[in-house]
């Protein structure tokens, strides 16, 4: 029996016993607490999916500083764009600092349309351009993973945002020209293995975010999707992993881009470091041998792009 029937049952039954009427509020309220309880209560297997997410998505990566032994996902690194700089806000289960206050249907608006619980924009640092495509499901299960880790009370860091940037309003323009919200729809001529790829690339993991150069404005230039980014995050050089055999990873054969998914160890036997050994070591090594898979169909697909500026390491010596 759903809420609204109990409580027209509840008010008939009031309603016939005047002395007993000024009560109804308070069994009400009981009532509904209870049942707010029980809906709050993790699923236990939700929380297990939400830690597989939470790896594939990499939200550790920029929401806890390790380099200076912050708590986990209470506020991350500074990330240097053209931009200015920002830092991943504390998104623990605290109420008054992290996202502990918000609905499900706030957590999913964030990761689908790009709001903070509170209404406002949120900067497109955040990868929800990407994360638009993930399922709902996904993304609860992110939530209750999220929820199951202990709060902690630290307030974030202000971006450190250049003017006119840091007007959030503005997100509304750059939205019209740079943003499709989700979610992922399968293409029915591929595959359910390239499909998953193409779900984990997209959304999940936001490989485009970093691995596709952007314009002026900071939006991605999807035309050159995955082509590499000479001038990345932290103004580092992103590799185009693109089946260029020139300047991407068309020389690496299939086994090798799962073996560097799982390890990091690249072609030429050197292994990845900065931004991308924290993805493999917290995220593409903790997938599952199919979704490793999947991913390396997915980019073996791409059309092969070259781009001089952000070339990949070659399979071999050079």
């Amino acid at each position: 029996m759903g809420l609204p029937a109990m409580h027209k049952i509840l008010f008939f039954f009031f309603s016939r016993l005047p002395r007993l009427t000024l009560l109804a509020p308070f069994l009400l309220a009981l009532f509904a607490g209870g049942a707010a309880r029980a809906d709050s209560a993790a699923d236990p297997a939700a929380v297990t999916r939400g830690a597989y997410v939470f790896a594939v998505a990499g939200c550790a990566n920029c929401h806890t500083d390790r380099k200076n032994k912050g708590a986990m996902l209470a506020g991350g690194p500074a990330l240097a764009t053209p931009f200015g700089t920002f830092y991943g806000p504390n998104i623990t289960p605290d109420p008054t600092y992290g996202i502990g206050h918000w609905s499900d249907a706030d957590f999913i608006r964030a990761l689908r349309e790009g709001f903070r619980a509170d209404g406002a924009h949120l900067f497109p640092v955040f990868p929800y351009p990407s994360f638009t495509l993930m399922t709902d499901t996904d993304m609860l299960d992110l939530k209750a993973y999220i929820f199951s880790l202990p709060p902690v009370a630290q307030p974030s860091r202000e971006q450190d945002v250049w003017f006119p940037f840091s007007w959030r309003w503005l997100q509304t323009f750059w939205r019209w020209l740079n943003f499709t919200p989700g979610p992922y729809v399968a293409d029915p001529a591929r595959s359910p293995v390239w499909n998953r790829g193409a779900y984990i690339v997209r959304g999940v993991a936001h490989c485009g975010e970093c691995h596709t150069p952007r314009d002026f404005m900071g939006g991605l230039e999807n035309g050159l999707a995955f082509s590499g980014n000479p001038d990345g995050p932290d103004r580092l050089k992103v590799p185009n992993i693109t089946p260029d055999k020139a300047t991407g990873i068309g020389s690496w054969s299939h086994n090798q881009l799962v073996m560097f998914l799982d390890s990091g160890l690249l072609p030429n036997g050197d292994a990845a470091g900065s931004a991308m050994g924290e993805v493999i070591a917290n995220g593409t090594s903790k997938m599952t041998d199919q979704d490793r898979e999947a991913v390396a169909v997915f980019l073996e697909s791409l059309p092969a792009i070259p781009n001089p500026a952000a070339k990949a390491i070659k399979a071999g010596f050079d």
